[in-house]
């Protein structure tokens, strides 16, 4: 194997005889409006909500929850593409930095029509335009604090 030890180069053999479950997801945060994107992103991007649960319906919730948070989401769900993404509202809520979703899409009329949808009462980090990698590229930061970046990719 090129001079590479096995498994790390830590002497540890990993056991492949069974498939190892594993699966990672992206967790958002939000400051107190994750239900309203994600009935936002299943009206407006095909995505379905898969559950919500708000923080008064933990138990001793009246001990757990903070104040102001009756309301807001604990824990939700949400099924986008082939992608699960979770999420809640948190107190201390601070907009994404360094992190964006990329959302991959088929056609440049499908990502003009989303970019546009995303950047209306957003914030614009790059005008969707074609580059070098991409028929269609832009990136930007939703209304509700999520950073994204949508492509129609030039390569397969």
């Amino acid at each position: 194997m090129d001079g590479y030890p096995a498994a790390g180069g830590h002497g540890i053999e990993i056991d492949n005889s069974e498939e190892q479950a594993m699966k990672l997801n992206t967790y958002l945060n939000f400051g107190g409006n994750c239900a309203e994107a994600f009935r936002f992103y299943e009206e407006h991007l095909g995505a379905k909500v898969l559950s919500i649960m708000k923080w008064s319906q933990m138990p001793d919730a009246e001990k757990h929850t903070p104040p102001g948070y009756t309301d807001a989401v604990l824990h939700a769900r949400l099924q986008l593409a082939d992608t699960e993404i979770m999420a809640s509202d948190v107190p201390g809520f601070q907009p994404m930095r360094s992190v964006y979703l990329s959302l991959a899409v088929d056609s440049n009329q499908e990502a003009e029509r989303i970019y546009a949808l995303l950047a209306e009462g957003g914030e614009v980090y790059m005008e969707m335009g074609e580059t070098f990698f991409a028929h269609r590229f832009g990136q930007l930061r939703d209304k509700f604090g999520v950073s994204w970046m949508v492509i129609h990719s030039k390569m397969g």
